[in-house]
């Protein structure tokens, strides 16, 4: 008699939460459903999220037009199990307990969309890592 443990949080944070953090996000949601609890944040949000991504993200049927880039905020990662950082260096407040991954990727700023899908594919790749880790078979 075992009860379904808590779902797993993760948090994804880069600077600008208009590129990498956005498209982790949108990977994990994608592919891991409701078994995860997904945010992201950046330490200095945009105004928007890059249109190259979202073009890139479209182009492997993963609509986010919709998602605005939100502040980092200390209770959003009180309230996650995983932190992963996208080169925000030392932005990010640290809590103990916490698991704390940094995914070193190009920051997809002012790319265009050629330069934006070798960065998306290989989130991907780290995010299917992720869910292997975080969600038992």
């Amino acid at each position: 008699m075992s009860s379904a443990a808590p779902r797993p949080s993760v948090l994804f944070v880069c600077v600008h939460n208009a590129g990498r953090s956005q498209m982790a996000a949108a990977f994990l949601t994608h592919l891991a459903g409701s078994r995860v609890e997904v945010r992201s944040a950046g330490s200095a949000p945009a105004d928007q999220v890059n249109p190259a991504v979202v073009q890139a993200m479209a182009e492997v049927g993963i609509d986010i037009a919709a998602e605005t880039p939100k502040i980092l905020t200390t209770e959003a990662v009180q309230a996650s199990d995983v932190v992963i950082t996208m080169g925000c260096g030392d932005t990010c407040p640290v809590f103990p307990g916490k698991t704390y991954l940094d995914w070193r990727l190009d920051d997809p700023a002012g790319q265009g969309v050629e330069a934006v899908r070798p960065i998306r594919d290989a989130i991907e790749g780290y995010v299917r890592g992720l869910i292997a880790e975080v969600l038992p078979a």
